[in-house]
């Protein structure tokens, strides 16, 4: 087992990582015989995963309710946020209860903002169950749902009071699921570690074999890399934008398609390797880079270039409804070289427009 302690200003919390946690007394540190909870999860990770839990918490003398929510991007939302709300009412629970996150990216980012509002604040704990969730969305209390308009619009910063990550979760998830999740693994290594990179093209097959000592160092890394920016800049003040890169142009191409269509991961990854042309057109980015960058989305089978139909004006339309954009400029995280990013203001719409063509016009 392996503990990684995230440390903000105000609320300390472990990410707890091994295998088989759900097979052993979880450790559930905040809570006590008594305590209530409320699970939130989806009918997939009901039908996988809840009796586990369930047995869990009921053999510490855990009172549980639970509510199953629809699965899938499109269900992040407010309306859908309301079930829990209803359900914690219903239910009578109170400020001392605890909301549990047994999901993926969805049902965590839905799950913390309903935690961050019900009662103006309660303890929620993340238990994620997909690869992106677990190095990823499910640290640093980064919590919202969608609007029609936009991706991540309507939230909140609200940490967890721990992250539980049970590892043979991964053995359930489609190849598609596991390769999305590898878009936010990659992303790490080429904003702030190149022998991670390194690592990741010599064993990225090893990944997908599910090898046991190779998953476990790559999401020990990730939440490793992740936990230092939360605890160095918890709001997003000026470091942690930097694990944004990809994501303007990637939330462009979701809300444009319809949340669901493409899984997050996948618009990150074309959303990263537009980013590289876009530090390219900048001259920061050499071909060597974009190239090796290219290969190891490849290798993941992982999409390099946004839709086929969508074109610039349309990218353009939502990256100035993104939450990004400062003093109305559009702002990208560009990479300048396998393990260093930078923020970027105030980039014109012609390098954004050759960019964006120079992915649609690859070979591949």
């Amino acid at each position: 087992m392996k503990t990684i302690l995230v440390a903000t200003k105000k609320h300390n919390y472990p990410i707890i990582i091994d295998y088989n946690l759900f097979d052993s007394p979880l450790p559930f540190t905040t809570l006590n015989n008594g305590d209530r909870v409320m699970i939130v999860t989806n009918k997939i990770i009901f039908s996988l995963y809840f009796k586990k839990i369930f047995n869990q918490l009921n053999n510490i003398g855990i009172k549980i309710d639970y509510v199953v929510l629809p699965d899938g991007e499109k269900y992040k939302t407010l309306l859908t946020m309301n079930m829990i709300f209803t359900s914690l009412l219903e239910k009578l629970h109170n400020r001392d209860s605890t909301l549990i996150a047994l999901g993926g990216g969805v049902i965590g980012d839905i799950t913390g903002f309903a935690a961050s509002s019900y009662q103006r604040g309660i303890n929620f704990i993340q238990i994620p169950t997909t690869l992106l969730a677990q190095v990823d969305s499910s640290i640093g209390g980064k919590t919202a749902v969608n609007h029609v308009l936009g991706k991540n619009m309507i939230g909140s910063f609200y940490q967890p009071n721990s992250v539980i990550i049970n590892l043979d979760c991964l053995y359930t998830l489609s190849k598609r699921e596991f390769a999305a999740g590898m878009a936010e693994v990659i992303k790490y290594s080429i904003i702030f570690d190149n022998k991670f990179f390194c690592w990741l093209e010599k064993n990225i097959n090893k990944l997908f074999n599910l090898n046991k000592k190779a998953i476990f160092y790559c999401i020990s890394k990730c939440c490793k890399i992740k936990s230092k920016i939360i605890n160095e800049d918890e709001y997003e003040k000026n470091k942690r934008a930097l694990l944004n890169l990809g994501h303007t142009y990637g939330h462009a191409i979701e809300s444009e398609l319809g949340y669901g269509v493409w899984l997050h991961g996948e618009a990150i990854s074309a959303g990263i390797v537009i980013a590289s042309f876009t530090s390219q057109e900048l001259n920061f980015l050499n071909n060597i880079d974009i190239e090796r960058i290219i290969n190891l989305f490849k290798k993941c089978n992982l999409p390099i270039k946004g839709p086929k139909n969508m074109y610039v004006t349309e990218y353009l339309k939502h990256m100035y409804r993104d939450k990004k954009i400062y003093k109305n400029k559009i702002r990208i995280i560009l990479p300048i070289k396998i393990g260093k990013a930078i923020i970027c203001d105030n980039i014109s719409e012609k390098i954004i427009a050759k960019a964006i063509n120079k992915s649609q016009n690859l070979m591949y």
